[in-house]
């Protein structure tokens, strides 16, 4: 920290004190490298927390006069801190209920050591179940540069049934999940192909055309996890998260997730004060061509800012609609094929469910990939926006890969903001296979900031990328596949600070808590991180590898590793015990 700076920095840090001494702190974090994200190169030595939120920063000996006889003071060795990561788009509540009869792939270096495990797994599998590999990995992630083959998976496993999903392109049946599932040359799929080889048989390839719910149906037709393993499943998932330093989502609902019948498990455990993730969720319409219905029955069980958890404020709460708020309006992202035509009947049936939700102040959630998309979602909004106005409203365009610049002026005109994941991490390489080499940004992200528009980095995950936070971090500090190929130009390439910012702040704007969350200042939610080493000075190549040593959220420790293991609550042992987590844990990041 230059000398001024850090002048300043005293200065300031002195007065927060002043202004905290009569509080007396619950916990205090002391011998740190604080990164306030206030601005960048703000760092102090320690942080005071009372009540779940930041009662002061500055010095260890200003920060220590707020310590009373019974305050936890932890010391952070010389760590970086920082704010808690706040993911604007991740599927939190569904892969909860799932990831524990799930086998990731997730981080894993070489497609060997992923068929091993896949192997493994099916050893410790009891019949009747299916191992299943959900998303989160792609072949440039492994050393082979290559997906699996059909051989490979039914010689790894050819006596339990075997399903595997490859981004929202394609799906892979093992022989024994062909068995199970009954699938033949007569099965069909509206969109969607069932691959046939030359014996006239099904291959067990399942190739996606052009959206995924050839994938989502056979997915749902697998087993699932009993009411009482999806509880023990939601909590671990938590956990996870907390690990690689989550301590907010925004669950942007998905497909075949139904409220509020899916949503009870995680709304029991909030009420119960046992979730560590703040989480503010959109509802998902579920039945093409009966959207209208579904949000004018939510209209009366739920309302925005509805806060369900019982000893965090905004702990879990219902914030809007979407992303699917029609199924003609969807875009998916698939880029081993041709960019999905929206029907024409999108606006009209748009119109009706973005009217309903201004009307009754929900804020919304689009999903939208493409720029032709997009400029016809705005169309929709903006003809709303003439009788019913929004006046504030917040609504998101989720992804928007290649939006315009003209549709970037809309959307600040109208008072959008834009989510942004790492899809692009993981599908850079199909994308410039089908259109070419890109000089543009994708998407834009200094031309949106640029603009003033709010953008809030998330992940997507947990099935077309992973869930975990760092890869998308490291994305935004590079601009470089999953493969190390380069897909940004320079100039376009935000500092650390800034792209750290993305799932702080950038990401509390999604649910209207810029003003609480994203930073390490008095009065905002004490959600705190420490790494294992500086993300600010390391070699940038390791940041997506990185996870937290201890987690703290609304003030209490979620998580420890190492020095601070002890300091977090233990969690019920996995369960089924033969579960894939129970085994490998979730990321591969070791």
């Amino acid at each position: 920290m230059k000398p001024v700076q850090t002048t300043i920095a005293a200065t300031l840090a002195s007065l927060l004190v002043a202004g905290a001494v009569h509080a007396q702190a619950d916990l205090i974090l002391t011998n740190g490298k604080v990164a306030t994200m206030v601005k960048e190169g703000e760092f102090v030595q320690a942080v005071a927390v009372k009540d779940g939120k930041v009662l002061a920063t500055g010095t260890n000996a200003q920060v220590l006069k707020l310590k009373q006889a019974d305050t936890q003071v932890i010391d952070a060795g010389g760590r970086t801190v920082i704010p808690g990561l706040n993911d604007s788009h991740l599927h939190v509540i569904r892969e909860g209920l799932n990831y524990n009869m799930e086998l990731r792939w997730d981080g894993v270096t070489t497609l060997k050591r992923a068929l091993e495990m896949l192997k493994e797994q099916a050893v410790r599998t009891p019949d009747g179940e299916w191992v299943k590999v959900v998303g989160g990995w792609n072949e440039y992630q492994f050393a082979e540069k290559r997906l699996p083959t059909l051989e490979e998976i039914n010689a790894a496993v050819p006596d339990k049934p075997v399903f595997i999903l490859y981004l929202y392109g394609l799906g892979f049946l093992n022989k024994k999940g062909i068995e199970t599932l009954g699938y033949s040359k007569d099965t069909q799929y509206k969109d969607g192909e069932v691959e046939i080889g030359a014996d006239g048989k099904p291959t067990g390839k399942l190739i996606a055309k052009p959206n995924a719910l050839i994938l989502y149906s056979t997915l749902a037709k697998t087993n699932k996890l009993s009411p009482a393993d999806q509880v023990n499943s939601t909590l671990h998932f938590y956990r996870e998260l907390n690990r690689l330093g989550v301590t907010s989502a925004i669950d942007a609902g998905g497909g075949f997730q139904n409220y509020p019948d899916d949503y009870g498990v995680s709304l029991q455990l909030a009420k119960d004060g046992k979730l560590t993730v703040r989480t503010s969720y959109y509802l998902f319409a579920q039945r093409a061509g009966k959207e209208l219905e579904d949000f004018q029955r939510w209209l009366t069980l739920t309302h925005p800012k509805q806060n369900d958890h019982m000893f965090y404020p905004n702990g879990f709460s219902a914030e809007g609609g979407g992303e699917n708020l029609v199924a003609s309006a969807a875009d998916f992202e698939n880029f081993l094929e041709p960019r999905p035509e929206l029907p024409a009947s999108m606006e009209s049936e748009l119109e009706r469910v973005v009217e309903l939700l201004v009307k009754n102040r929900w804020p919304f959630r689009l999903h939208a990939t493409y720029g032709e998309s997009i400029a016809r979602d705005l169309d929709v909004i903006e003809k709303v926006n003439a009788r019913t106005p929004l006046n504030g409203l917040r609504f998101i365009i989720d992804h928007a890969e290649t939006i315009t610049d003209a549709d970037i002026a809309r959307i600040k005109k109208l008072g959008g903001g834009v989510a942004v994941q790492d899809r692009m991490h993981f599908q850079g390489e199909a994308y410039w296979k089908r259109y070419g080499a890109q000089t543009r940004q994708m998407p834009p992200i200094r031309k949106l900031l640029a603009a003033g528009v709010p953008v809030g980095l998330g992940t997507d995950g947990t099935r077309v990328s992973s869930y975990n936070p760092w890869p998308s971090v490291y994305w935004a500090m590079t601009g470089k596949t999953a493969g190390g190929m380069k897909i940004w130009q320079d100039k376009d390439v935000p500092s650390r600070y800034q792209a750290l910012k993305l799932m702080t702040t950038g990401s509390a704007w999604m649910s209207g808590e810029e003003k609480l969350k994203g930073t390490i200042a008095r009065g905002q939610y004490a959600d705190l991180v420490v790494l294992p080493k500086d993300v600010f000075t390391m070699d940038v190549e390791g940041v997506k590898r990185l996870e937290s040593v201890l987690t703290v959220v609304n003030g209490k420790v979620v998580h420890g590793a190492g020095p601070y293991e002890q300091l977090a609550p233990k969690l019920p042992a996995v369960s089924p015990a033969w579960s894939p987590v129970a085994a490998y844990g979730g990321y591969q990041n070791r």
